[in-house]
This record gives structure tokens, sequence and C-alpha cells, in this order.
């Protein structure tokens, strides 16, 4: 039985995040590495310029903390949205396979001209989207309380 974790248990309140810059973009990155997603959780609403995802978080700016209590480690549902998108693309993903389930590694921006550029989600497995954007508008917001992880551990990566 999987238990759930209390907001009172966290030491940070949910976070709701905006980034307008690439230092910014940086900070929503690192919060956002390691967040799986099924690719059906994915939504482009052309009309709007938005791009969402819907991406299961593990919760980094709690890990020493979880440490220091010898608690599970927890992640949290948060919504990551990408304003002012003008074209969206990627490679690696099929996106018939109704089952897939992506891993977030990083987020990062090429800059264009005037503003623009592209906005990359790098995806574990050598997938990726590519956002093209008028200008840097991302919001990263937990929208769930926290629950702990299935694995119980912290993400790890080979070097």
């Amino acid at each position: 039985m999987v238990e759930d974790a209390k907001f009172e248990d966290a030491r940070a309140a949910a976070l709701h995040l905006k980034a307008l810059d690439d230092d910014d973009l940086q900070v929503i990155s690192t919060l956002a590495q390691d967040a799986v997603f099924p690719a059906t959780e994915m939504r482009w609403d052309r009309a709007h310029r938005r791009f969402v995802l819907l991406i299961n978080r593990f919760r980094w700016e709690d890990v020493s903390e979880t440490r220091q209590r010898q608690r599970a480690y927890e992640r949290v549902q948060a919504l990551l949205v990408v304003d002012e998108v003008m074209k969206v693309s990627s490679q690696g993903i099929d996106r018939a396979d109704k089952d897939l389930v992506l891993s977030l590694l990083a987020i990062t921006f090429h800059a264009g001209e005037d503003g623009a550029g592209r906005v990359e989600l790098i995806l574990a497995g050598d997938g990726a989207i590519a956002l093209n954007v008028e200008a840097i508008d991302v919001t990263l917001k937990d929208v769930t309380r926290p629950y702990v992880a299935p694995s119980r551990k912290a993400p790890g990566h080979a070097d």
C-alpha cells in the first residue's frame, strides 16, 4: 500500500514558479529534472500558443530534509506550461504508444532573434520536444499533494 505524504511533512509549500529568462529557466529545469509523464499528458493549444505537460515531479527541493528525517522520497504532480509557442516538434517519441512513459532530463533554451528561440525538453532515451517560442514564458506549478515516490529512492544517473 502506498502512503501519501502530507504537506505538513514537507519543509516547503507547493511550488509555483515563472521563468522569463534563461537563468529562471535553469531553476525550473533543475526542479523538473527526472519528472516522468505519460505521452498522453502532453497538449498543445495552437490557438492560445500554449504547450502543457502534466508531470510527476521528483521533489529535489526536499532531498536534504528527507535524508535528515529519514523518510521516503516524494513526488508531486505539477503542470509545466510553456506560453508563446509558435511550433512544436519532437523526435524519438512514439505518439501512437498510449502506454509510453517519458522522463524529463533537462529544459534548455536556444536563443534566436529578438528574444525568440527554441525551448527544448530533453528526454531520456534520446527523445526531445522542441518548442519554437516568441519569448521565454515557462511556468511550473505543483497541483497535488506530495506522495511517496513509488521507488522510495532518489533518481540516479549513470555517468
